[in-house]
């Protein structure tokens, strides 16, 4: 930002990050909410989605710990994926500082129409994998797994929003297991991505940092409140409610153009 973040401003973002971590511990999506309130007290959109990456990705921490049993047996997978999740993050990072602010600009509703299409698919493409785990036996190619992974993690470190859905649906159609271990391997690869993207663009010059400290402070503590209320909250009514502010959001910028 030209100049430095009002009071306001900071109060703004920080009631946002608190949602987006609270979003993201329920169903997920927080992204959609974040990033709409940086670029609504005038970030530029790349900056936006820097400081985005960088504010949010220690609330995944959690829930690798909450998910931490399910790893088990699943080492070798981990040694291939996590790398191939952060070297993709890294590559999105840098297709993103390479974009440029106006063709970013342009891409954004589309990035969040997609996003909210993923997130509303979310139900579906789980009750699909539950129906469809184990059925079959099939030996797990490496490049089968890594080229899909690797795809993801790009779009990860460009954009982020709806990446869980994305490998969640790849890690389903390449590996038989079950949903909860699928889950937890998503959830390595998403913060791996994530992490190696934020690391990158600490050197960028477009993280703004004040407001990242606070974003993220409010994720924390969001996700912290979410988890507590993840057994009272239907998960698919919020994520109904992420999926229209979204919406909303894609269309704003459009009009704006």
């Amino acid at each position: 930002m030209p100049t430095p973040p009002t009071i306001l401003q900071l109060g703004l973002v920080g009631a946002a990050g608190l949602a987006a971590g609270m979003v993201n511990a329920i169903a997920g999506g927080g992204t959609l909410i974040s990033f709409p309130a940086m670029t609504a007290i005038g970030m530029p959109a790349i900056a936006a989605n820097v400081t985005n990456t960088v504010a949010l990705w220690p609330g995944m921490v959690g829930g690798i710990a909450a998910q931490r049993r399910d790893f088990t047996g699943q080492r070798r997978r981990l040694w291939l994926t996590v790398p191939i999740g952060a070297v993709g993050g890294v590559a999105g990072g840098i297709l993103l500082l390479r974009t440029g602010e106006h063709a970013f600009r342009v891409l954004v509703p589309y990035l969040i129409l997609v996003a909210a299409v993923l997130l509303a698919s979310q139900d579906r493409l789980k009750a699909w994998l539950v129906g469809h785990a184990g059925q079959h036996e099939r030996p797990e190619s490496v490049a089968r797994l890594a080229v899909p992974v690797a795809g993801a993690a790009v779009y990860g470190g460009y954009f982020g929003a709806g990446l869980g859905v994305i490998l969640l649906a790849v890690l389903g159609l390449v590996l038989d297991d079950t949903l909860t271990r699928l889950n937890a391997l998503k959830q390595a690869i998403a913060l791996a991505a994530n992490l190696a993207a934020a690391i990158f663009f600490v050197s960028s010059g477009e993280v703004a940092w004040l407001i990242a400290i606070v974003m993220g402070v409010g994720a924390i503590v969001g996700g912290s409140i979410g988890g507590k209320l993840a057994g009272r909250i239907q998960p698919a009514t919020l994520r109904a409610l992420v999926v229209t502010l979204a919406v909303i959001v894609a269309v704003v910028y459009f009009i704006k153009g």
